[in-house]
């Protein structure tokens, strides 16, 4: 005879494990990182799950990979980093589990050592079969992802900045965009060449950051002395707002919001921050102050507040008004991110604070020491693994995942 009760329990008991497996699916979710401020061009990842309350960081391995201020690229098993090693500008290729070199490669780049260590400032971009970067003097290179070949090389016409080429190339549709001249430059993503131009000036820091609106594809940057954007399609300037700091840094990118009608802008040596609606004709400034003074790092925005460096104090600020929410120092000129509702802070003494994102005030989670500093590069979270480096030249692979 069955027994309809042991049957009962025994159903239940696996309904219940579905309904287990299929939570922690449904809350882990890996996420790769393949361009400097992840795939919404915003600071924000969408990976979940990555974060073990009461688990303590543990670094999972490091590479001695040169100077350099350039952020990490991670799509799939793969790490891509850059740094400078006996006057060469290196590109290297890892495995994000072990560390294991797959490839690298190198050119003739001389390291300017009174510029903050020196090294490359821009951040590898990863798409399809392919890897782009731009080192300080202007020398754009196309490599193959799998194997580290060179399938193109550009060497940019305009004025370098003083600091060097910083921002790193956004691919868009068939185009590569890059901060180089008055406001941007395109070139063909199959061969290097430009398709338009915006004369020979220097131009700023910042990445491009695509969005759209009212039908076009736009892309907005900071010049040396404005915050613009531009059409993708032929170049031509949209809008623009007068932004002119000490020794023209303008380094932290645009933030987009409202579907492109709003602008958050900020730059750092005492200059401020400010809101701009973009939705008409000419950019207005819904609020601005020196509340939020991004040097050399960037904000991140999150239901209704921005969280981002005021020089070397941790900020909150309310995005609507622009009013402080709470500050806090300790972090000196550090960087950060935002993932699940959580800030991932690396100050430049080289630790890993983990922080609840609210206005309401700090609140921290968790936190460890990755690296020594200083430390001026943004972490990256991608597939359950923070990456961090140095300016010196060390190249850190962490978690907070298991005890």
């Amino acid at each position: 005879m069955r027994d309809y009760p042991t049957v009962k329990r025994l159903s239940l008991v696996l309904a219940g494990l579905a309904a287990a497996v299929a939570g922690l699916c449904a809350v882990a979710v890996g996420d790769d990182w393949p361009i400097y401020r992840g795939p919404a061009h915003n600071g924000i990842s969408a990976e979940t799950g990555w974060f073990a309350a009461g688990a303590q960081l543990k670094v999972l391995w490091s590479a001695d990979i040169g100077p350099s201020c350039s952020a990490a690229a991670v799509v799939g098993d793969r790490v891509y980093a850059m740094g400078n090693k006996a006057d060469k500008d290196i590109v290297y290729c890892f495995d994000a589990a072990t560390s294991k070199e797959t490839w690298k490669f190198s050119y003739p780049e001389m390291l300017v050592a009174k510029q903050y260590e020196g090294g490359p400032n821009a951040t590898p971009t990863v798409e399809g079969k392919c890897v782009y970067t731009l080192s300080k003097t202007g020398r754009i290179f196309c490599l193959d992802a799998e194997k580290g070949t060179k399938v193109w090389e550009v060497q940019l016409a305009a004025k370098k900045p003083t600091w060097g080429y910083a921002g790193s190339v956004l691919p868009l549709g068939d185009k590569l965009i890059v901060n180089a001249g008055d406001h941007g430059t395109a070139l063909e993503k199959a061969t290097g060449k430009v398709l338009w131009d915006s004369g020979g000036g220097p131009g700023g820091y910042s990445t491009p950051v695509p969005y759209e609106r009212n039908g076009a594809t736009l892309v907005a940057l900071f010049s040396a002395k404005s915050a613009l954007a531009v059409n993708a399609a032929d170049g031509k300037v949209v809008w623009q707002h007068p932004w002119q700091t000490s020794y023209d840094v303008n380094a932290a990118d645009p933030v987009i919001l409202d579907g492109g009608a709003k602008v958050f802008i900020s730059s750092g040596y005492d200059h401020g921050c400010a809101m701009l609606d973009v939705s008409g004709a000419e950019p207005k400034e819904l609020w601005s102050n020196k509340d939020m003074r991004n040097k050399h790092t960037n904000s991140v925005i999150y239901k209704g507040a921005i969280y981002g460096f005021d020089e070397k104090t941790l900020t909150c600020l309310d995005a609507a008004t622009g009013l402080a929410k709470w500050t806090k120092a300790g972090f000196g000129d550090g960087s950060l991110m935002l993932a699940d509702g959580k800030l991932i802070i690396l100050s430049d003494k080289g630790e890993i604070v983990i922080a609840e994102a609210s206005p309401e005030g700090f609140k921290q989670l968790a936190a460890g020491q990755v690296l020594r500093g200083p430390c001026w590069t943004v972490p990256v979270l991608a597939n359950g693994r923070i990456y961090a480096r140095s300016k010196t030249g060390t190249l850190s692979c962490s978690t907070f995942l298991g005890k």
